[in-house]
């Protein structure tokens, strides 16, 4: 955890703060051009062409490609952004969610039904007073959107 940034000690958690705003600035810019029909349309037509117009690393055009959300997020993408993604795919945001979870969207409807992930353990990095950091999974890695 840095010292300057204590925010960052939430288990499995990437915050969206100014330097991932920079980070994923390009990435983001993107998904907001899916608002536009024409430009759903001229993504959906060949994908790959597409993000090579935009100022992005590769690692977030591969996430983009590979419909990897956590792969997204880490590479600065912020979720709400990223929602376009999802939307152009004809996917609700439960599904997304979930393929971030590793759950289906039926699992993952109930365990947000039943109150959510328990806060026990997911507070902070080390809650349980021990030196060595706890994550939460965020599921797989494996974007499945």
């Amino acid at each position: 955890m840095s010292l300057d940034k204590p925010y960052l000690d939430v288990p499995g958690t990437t915050i969206f703060d100014a330097e991932q705003s920079r980070k994923g600035y390009h990435l983001n810019q993107f998904c907001m051009s899916l608002m536009r029909a024409d430009n759903r349309a001229r993504f959906k037509s060949n994908e790959r062409a597409y993000l090579d117009e935009w100022s992005m690393s590769e690692e977030q055009k591969l996430a983009v490609l590979a419909r990897d959300l956590n792969r997204c997020i880490a590479a600065g993408g912020n979720i709400y952004f990223l929602a376009k993604i999802g939307a152009t795919d004809g996917k609700s945001f439960q599904q997304m969610a979930g393929s971030m979870t590793g759950m289906t969207e039926e699992e993952y409807r109930h365990m947000m039904i039943s109150g959510g992930r328990s806060v026990q353990g997911n507070r902070v990095i080390g809650e349980d007073g021990s030196a060595q950091a706890k994550h939460q999974p965020q599921g797989t890695g494996k974007g499945t959107l």
